[in-house]
């Protein structure tokens, strides 16, 4: 039985904050269970020795105090056409009307406000944090307190306090607040290198502006890389987390601190199993600086990576499809400086294995910018290893290409033609084919007329022979590195 695959369109993440909630596009899947298996005689694995399942009560009495509600005013462009059924009679100060009023269409699209007049109208919203320094030091995400004009921090004990927001990081999705108070509760932080999946975990929040409510469940995956937010290795957790949740602590069975509360998955905006959460070692990383400085900084590596899959791992003769395949350079970048080429599969960065694409900007905007790092790279049936001296992110933030390419069969069915050197100077090229006509799998991988190729598995495509050499040689699939407007990206082309 297949795993049943849900339309990206129909989905967003939705960031768990009531009156903050963004969408973007991103897939899911809903699993099938295999039934009927045949009994086998092979000996049966000893079963694991029972846990005994952690005092919820204890921690949240102990920790519950140092969590705070955090309430927020502020204004947004919003359309004159915005009352939409779901408004109507709500009271504004529901964290609902937020929640509401972002969603205005089914499944959770926007309706059509961006084509309509719009005006500055006052919001509210309201999210969670966590004390870590007794002298009013809270942390809690970015996006709670994002273009807030007042800042409110609501204690257990229902004292009320003004908020200062010493800094933000929407790289991160990490923001520092301070009050003016003193002998606060804290909580301990943990340390999320230790966080086992399968663990248990509970969030402490204000989901709704619910006050204090405790949710528990497991670590449910680490390392997760999300669109639009590459700079953090998510933890993935089955913990119930809804608008308003955000910013709030996710603990461990020991009461310590391994995330920050930020984003569901979900196909309504609301909880539907799938929570993450930033890790605190990331979280506290850029807290330090903020508090030092005011600001995060992150460094870059200036290149274009994309994700291996079966298809480029045969092209490049990889032993498993890992890595970050390097499809653009920025010309004068660190990577540039540090002798990358469009082909490359990174690997490693001092040491630490990028396993998928998504890993290799995590790493590298956790670093400070000027750091010198080790690159292990394979390049043309080989290991190599690049020092490169990494960037400021701020200056201009790398970009991250994404294959939309499937396999096809058959042979590389593509059209080719020299460039004029007129063509090449419009393309900003030195050398490469012109894609005349496209069939056959190359069509089928998404390769369209108009695209100019330059290199396949990594060799420059110079001439047209050198292409057919190329395929002569190639094993299973071929990896072609083609332009289209001003956009660098390999296509792997499955041969027959």
């Amino acid at each position: 039985m297949k795993a049943a695959l849900i339309s990206p369109r129909a989905l967003v993440i939705a960031l768990a904050s009531a009156g903050v909630i963004g969408a973007v596009g991103a897939g899911a899947y809903t699993s099938a269970r295999a039934v009927g298996a045949p009994a086998t005689t092979a000996a049966v694995a000893a079963p694991a020795a029972m846990v005994t399942l952690p005092d919820f009560s204890t921690i949240t009495s102990r920790d519950g105090p140092a969590v705070v509600n955090i309430s927020v005013t502020g204004t947004e462009k919003a359309s004159d056409e915005e009352s939409v059924s779901q408004l109507q009679g709500m009271d504004p100060d529901d964290p609902m009307f937020q929640f509401f009023r972002f969603f205005q269409g089914p499944m959770g699209q926007r309706g059509q406000q961006q084509q309509q007049p719009q005006r500055a109208v006052p919001v509210r919203s309201q999210g969670s944090g966590f004390i870590v320094d007794p002298s009013g030091i809270i942390m809690t995400n970015a996006h709670v307190v994002k273009d807030a004009k007042e800042v409110t921090v609501k204690l257990t004990d229902r004292r009320e306090y003004r908020a200062k927001v010493l800094g933000a990081d929407a790289k991160t999705d990490i923001a520092v607040l301070k009050i003016d108070a003193k002998n606060l509760p804290v909580l301990a932080l943990g340390n999320t290198k230790d966080l086992k999946v399968g663990e248990w975990v509970l969030a402490i929040g204000s989901p709704f502006g619910f006050e204090n409510t405790v949710t528990a469940g497991v670590v449910s995956a680490k390392g997760r890389s999300l669109p639009d937010d590459s700079y953090v290795p998510f933890i993935q957790t089955d913990v119930a987390v809804n608008p308003g949740n955000s910013g709030g602590p996710l603990l461990n069975a020991r009461g310590e601190v391994v995330g920050i509360n930020s984003q569901i998955y979900s196909r309504s905006g609301g909880y539907q199993g799938v929570s993450f959460a930033i890790p605190i070692d990331v979280a506290v990383q850029v807290k330090d600086q903020i508090v030092a400085t005011g600001k995060a900084t992150h460094a870059r590596l200036g290149v274009a990576v994309q994700e291996v899959n079966q298809a480029f791992a045969d092209s490049f003769k990889l032993d498993k499809p890992e890595g970050a395949l390097v499809s653009n350079i920025e010309k004068g970048g660190p990577g540039d400086h540090a002798g990358l080429k469009a082909g490359d599969v990174i690997r490693k960065v001092d040491g630490q294995a990028i396993v998928s694409s998504g890993d290799l900007p995590a790493v590298i905007g956790q670093q400070a910018p000027g750091k010198k790092v080790t690159l292990e790279v394979w390049r043309q049936g080989e290991r190599q290893e690049l020092q490169a001296k990494l960037g400021d992110a701020s200056d201009k933030p790398a970009q991250v290409a994404k294959a939309e390419s499937t396999a096809g069969q058959g042979k590389l069915g593509l059209a080719l033609r020299p460039l004029q050197p007129q063509e090449q100077r419009a393309a900003s090229v030195d050398g490469g084919l012109l894609i005349e006509d496209v069939a056959g799998p190359s069509a089928m991988a998404g390769v369209q007329a108009g695209d100019v190729l330059l290199a396949i598995n990594g060799t420059p495509a110079k001439s047209l022979e050198q292409v057919r050499q190329a395929v002569a040689k190639a094993d299973k699939s071929v990896a072609l590195l083609i332009q289209r407007g001003e956009d660098k990206i390999f296509v792997p082309v499955r041969l027959g």
